[in-house]
Order: structure tokens, then sequence, then C-alpha cells
């Protein structure tokens, strides 16, 4: 597997594509529902947990040393990739007996290694070269009752992800190719980036794209779409070049109109709920406005007329670069209100909890991970429901990340053993 944001560039390990009324808290089921398999698991994985660099640079290792053909699968620099294994492990063991969104975000999973040139028959390689690192560092947990809990719990695993990927094969393509039509830029280091795909590109207002470039091959990274659905079928993204951020500096930089990129399958869960006619709350940090944006246009198209307020922080009135089209939409639409919020007014989410009470809103927030994780905080604090609070950053809640946000969307990574770039 391989290892939730906007993401700009560093990072890309997402959560369950479907799951959120539970994106929030991550939290372990009470001890009374919590299989054997799963205390096992965990019991191992906290006893690595010191050792976790250690362990995830043996097991490639091991995987590239018994089958060396793997290698050319993923990246050169191998340190992002070792730290998205070790999340999705932990995020697959924290919901071990959560099967709806266990399986999916393993189908979610399965799906987006596709791109990867990922095939069933290399599970059980991947499998082989976990235990035997396992086996190396869990010494003191380690027994044959706990390498057949692993054994159970990644066969089941693997085979989740196998079917998912099977069953998308059937209509879908692996990845594709998109040509690159306008490059706006923004700030110094924003660009508002619109590409053209090859063929029809289906995916919701609020979900978000792995891509990749010429220039950094078998590197992928996550961006949110800026927009709904576009009747001529254009994709947008906003993308904030970061400190040694490879891809986001390609795409503010370097990428320039004729260029081709490749995508792979939409996901996330950020997505508007139709089927009522509740109000929306939406916290968007910096290029997380692009999902946001994206939501609102969503409920436009859908004759919604329900209440929509939107707080777009960022670091100073320079840096809401999007403010303009923000105030547009306010303008034509009388149930949407615009906040924008800089540093000198506070952080984002006490600006938003300051406006007064928000107990019969869906929350959605996009932006950098501290900000997420201080947003759903506050929002939990001032009493809305955890299972009204939509983000992409379900793994990420649980343990910190060096990574940056994606680019204009919940930054999000979707952790994995498997290749993923």
């Amino acid at each position: 597997m391989d290892a939730p944001s906007s993401t700009t560039d560093g990072t890309e390990a997402r959560i369950p594509a479907a799951a959120s009324p539970e994106q929030v808290s991550p939290g372990h089921a009470s001890p009374e529902h919590t299989s054997p398999d799963a205390l096992l698991v965990r019991r191992t994985l906290a006893e690595i947990a010191p050792v976790a660099d250690r362990m995830t640079s043996y097991f490639y290792a091991l995987l590239f040393v018994r089958h060396p053909e793997l290698r050319e699968m993923f990246p050169a620099a191998m340190d992002t990739q070792r730290d998205r294994l070790m999340n999705a492990l932990l995020t697959a063991a924290e919901h071990l007996d959560d099967v709806p969104v266990l399986t999916a975000y393993l189908e979610n999973l399965g799906r987006g290694h596709r791109k990867y040139g990922t095939r069933a028959a290399h599970y059980p390689a991947v499998g082989e070269a976990l235990i035997g690192a396992l086996v190396r560092y869990a010494t003191k947990s380690w027994d044959e009752e706990t390498e057949a809990a692993w054994v159970r719990t990644y066969t089941t695993i693997s085979q989740v992800m196998i079917d998912a990927a099977a069953e998308n094969e059937q209509h879908a393509p692996a990845w594709w190719q998109a040509e690159v039509v306008s490059h706006d830029l923004r700030t110094p280091d924003v660009a508002v980036v619109t590409l053209r795909s090859d063929r029809p590109y289906p995916f919701l207002a609020g979900q978000y794209t792995t891509l990749e470039t010429p220039w950094w091959p078998r590197i992928w990274r996550h961006y949110s779409f800026a927009s709904a659905p576009r009747p001529d079928g254009l994709l947008s993204l906003h993308v904030k070049a970061v400190p040694a951020g490879w891809v986001s500096n390609a795409l503010v930089h370097r990428a320039r109109p004729g260029d081709i990129l490749r995508l792979g399958p939409p996901a996330g869960s950020m997505t508007v709920d139709h089927s009522t006619d509740s109000g929306l709350l939406c916290l968007g940090g910096g290029t997380g406005i692009a999902p946001i944006k994206a939501l609102v246009e969503d409920v436009a198209e859908h004759g919604d007329r329900r209440r929509v307020d939107v707080f777009y922080g960022a670091r100073s009135d320079h840096d809401l670069y999007d403010i303009d089209t923000m105030l547009r939409l306010q303008k034509t639409f009388p149930w949407l209100a615009v906040h924008p919020v800089t540093e000198e007014q506070g952080r984002l989410p006490d600006a938003v909890c300051r406006y007064g009470s928000w107990e019969e809103r869906d929350a959605y927030l996009s932006g950098p991970l501290g900000m997420v994780r201080r947003g759903v905080d506050a929002l939990r604090g001032a009493g809305v429901p955890p299972d009204r609070i939509r983000h992409d950053f379900l793994a990420e809640l649980g343990s910190t990340s060096p990574d940056q946000p994606r680019s204009g969307a919940c930054m999000a990574r979707t952790p994995s053993m498997l290749p993923s770039r």
C-alpha cells in the first residue's frame, strides 16, 4: 500500500475516499469491539514506531533485492515513500474494525495504484517483504499468533485492493493525459493551471486528482479541482510552489500551454450531500480555497438556496489571490457570504467561531494540515457534530506530517507499500 491534502507538493496520504461520517475522529474502536487480530497488529505497530524509518527502509531493501524488477516502479528518492508506507499501515490498523471506512479506503488505494502499473501479482511480493521487516524489528511482540494475524490482515487488505482495481479496469483508464491550456500566475508562487484531458474525466466538486509531470517522472502529487465539472470539460487547479516542492515548483514556474501531464483517477469524499438542505460552513486556507470554490459552484448548479458561509484565510491581503472571484460569486448568489480572514485578524478557525453558532451546518475544511487540525478542534468545541465535519485528512489528524497542503485541496495523500511516486 502507499501511504489525506490539499496537497501541495510534499505529501500524499489521502484518506478513505467515502468515509465522510468518520473523517474527523480516527480513534480506535472500543475495546469490547476490537478484534483479536486488530489488537495484535496495533501492538506490533506500537513496538516498531520508534524505529519506523529503519523498518520501512529494510522493507524496501528486501522487496528490491528479492524482486529487482519492481524498483523501476518507484521514485529515485524513497524518503517520502517510506513515510507513506507507515501512514498506510497506521491508517489501516486504525480502522480494521470499521469495515465500511476501511473498505472505502482500500478500494480507493486499489484504484489509484493502477496508474503506477501495479498488478495483482505484485501483492504477494509486498506481503512477504512486509512480514520479513516486521519479524526483524518487532522482536518483543512477534510470535506465531501475531504473524498469523498479520498474514490474515494483509490478505484481506490486498484482496480488497485487487478487486477494486479489477472492477475499475472495466470502465476507466489507469491514467489520463492532460494538456496545459492556460497558466495564470496569480502571485510569484501561486498559479492557476487549466487542463484539457484526452478523454472525459469524471469527478465531483470537492474531489482531487493525482498528477505527474514530465519533469519529475514517477513522482505524483495531489491537487484539488478548483471548479465543479464544466460543460467544456476543462479542469482547473490552484498550485502553490513550496520549498523543496519538485512538482509544485515545476507547475508554477516551468509549465506552459502545450505541456502534457498525467492524471490519476479522481478521489476524495469532501463532496456536498444534495439530499439535505443543511447550510454549509466552508474554511479554505491558502490554495485550500480551490475545492471550496468548487463546492460553491456545485451548490449553485443544483439550484440549492441553502446558506453557505465561506471563510477564506491567508497571511495577508496580498495572499488572498482568488478573493475577487469569491466576491463575484457572493454578488451573484444571495445565499453566499464570503469572509476574508488574514493573520492580523487571528487564526482562521478562531475567526470562524467568533462569528456565531454553526451547530446546524455541514462543515468543510481545506488547507494546510495545521489549519485543518485546529479547525476540527475549534468546530467540535463549538458544538458542531463530528459527523458533520468533512475534510480529506483522516490519517494525518492522528499523526504529524512534514508535508505541506495540497495545492488547492485539503492536502491529502494516499499511503501505500506499492509505488506511490
